[in-house]
């Protein structure tokens, strides 16, 4: 499933060929997506100018003139650039021209959303898709010095594990299931601790390994486990850095012992028995 790393890789590959250029034409070829494209997509787009790409959590928010498109690549999407010769591909959903750039949702599964938040429905932080999404991990809110005292206060009290309260986005976006691991192995964190017990010195330590992880993931193109390829079909090689994730009975990178895998909420968690404490 694309996550935070593999969303802003689209977004930064998108930005430089649609930015700054109206809609010049919209193409619905199966609507039938997680919720209904708009039947009148076309009519609200065509003609629009594109001013601003912004991510919140794992959703593109298309700043339009009037209002905003809202994209979700669900568990399998991923938005090409495409030229207007390029043979259109089974399961390409929705097309949206911007002249002589194409951008074209790929989406097997069809989990994902294209959607339409108009101006006169409230700031886009208020959208009900958007608005119970934890902080951003690279805004201001998220700083060296309030991010860690916002983790510790988020988890007060919840006897969830660490690593499901994580994966939740409520505290913070992004962190999903591979860079969950991640981050959690480079806290130091056993990932069945319950998530009432991190300390303020741990809770930073784990803001800070969260925005590393997330960073060397976004630099690296993302992950590809099946589908994910960014904007010009290239894949994600995270993967080839990972520390624990998908490293089961492999030697621990600081002590040798072997990564052990448990699964957690139907979703595999991979960590090292001797570096991280509960």
């Amino acid at each position: 499933m694309p996550e935070l790393p593999e969303v802003e890789v689209t977004k930064q590959g998108v930005e430089p060929h649609v930015v700054g250029k109206a809609v010049t034409s919209v193409a619905i070829y199966d609507g039938r997506l997680r919720w209904p494209v708009p039947a009148n997509l076309k009519k609200l787009l065509l003609g629009k100018k594109l001013t601003q790409i912004k991510r919140r959590g794992k959703y593109l928010l298309f700043r339009m003139e009037d209002g905003y498109l809202l994209i979700h690549l669900g568990m399998t999407g991923v938005l090409r650039v495409a030229n207007p010769k390029d043979e259109l591909k089974k399961h390409d959903r929705v097309e949206i021209g911007f002249g002589k750039k194409l951008l074209r949702l790929h989406d097997p599964r069809k989990f994902g959303a294209v959607l339409w938040a108009a101006d006169e429905d409230g700031e886009i932080e208020c959208h009900p898709l958007i608005a119970k999404l934890g902080v951003e991990p690279f805004s201001d809110d998220f700083s060296d010095e309030k991010a860690g005292p916002h983790l510790f206060e988020h988890a007060k009290g919840r006897q969830i594990s660490i690593k499901q309260w994580l994966l939740a986005g409520q505290a913070v976006v992004g962190v999903g299931n591979i860079y969950c691991s991640e981050s959690l192995f480079l806290a130091g964190i056993h990932p069945e601790m319950p998530a009432g017990k991190l300390s303020k010195p741990r809770a930073s330590l784990l803001a800070l390994a969260i925005k590393d992880t997330l960073s060397r993931a976004i630099k690296a193109g993302g992950s590809s486990l099946k589908d994910f390829v960014n904007s010009d079909g290239n894949p994600g090689h995270f993967m080839l850095q990972t520390k624990v994730y998908d490293r089961c009975g492999l030697p621990c990178v600081n002590c040798k012992a072997p990564i052990k895998q448990i699964v957690q909420g139907q979703r595999s968690t991979y960590f090292c028995s001797k570096c991280q404490k509960k």
